[in-house]
């Protein structure tokens, strides 16, 4: 007896454990280069693993290292927010403060403000 939907709904779901499974491949490789923990050897070692034996590389991957992926991820996160506005003591920008002055800056090159009109702008927002 023949199933078509069945068979269908079987290819849907094999269809969608590929995906997965290399989303999950690309995730574990990514993981790997941008470890900054990780030396150049031991990252060469875990892609050539993860890449010629990728169930066995993967899975040993996740249990060695899986736990960490999470908190990685997130400090790189932390860190593409913080940085870009990061300063110290009095000279730490706000990034309102830093899109006010771009946007300021902007308006002076096409000629929308006098230099002395960007001036004032640009000290009234560092100001406060």
């Amino acid at each position: 007896m023949q199933f078509p939907l069945l068979n269908i709904f079987l290819t849907m779901v094999w269809f969608f454990l590929m995906v997965m499974w290399f989303w999950l491949v690309i995730r574990v490789i990514g993981d790997v280069f941008r470890d900054d923990t990780l030396g150049g050897g031991a990252k060469a070692a875990w892609a050539i693993f993860v890449i010629c034996l990728p169930f066995l590389g993967v899975f040993v991957y996740l249990m060695a290292r899986g736990s960490g992926m999470g908190g990685r991820e997130s400090a790189r996160e932390y860190r593409r927010e913080t940085l870009p506005t990061a300063g110290t003591g009095d000279d730490r920008l706000t990034r309102a403060q830093t899109n006010e002055l771009v946007r300021l800056a902007d308006l002076k090159n096409h000629g929308d403000l006098t230099s002395a009109e960007y001036d004032l702008a640009k000290s009234h927002v560092l100001s406060g």
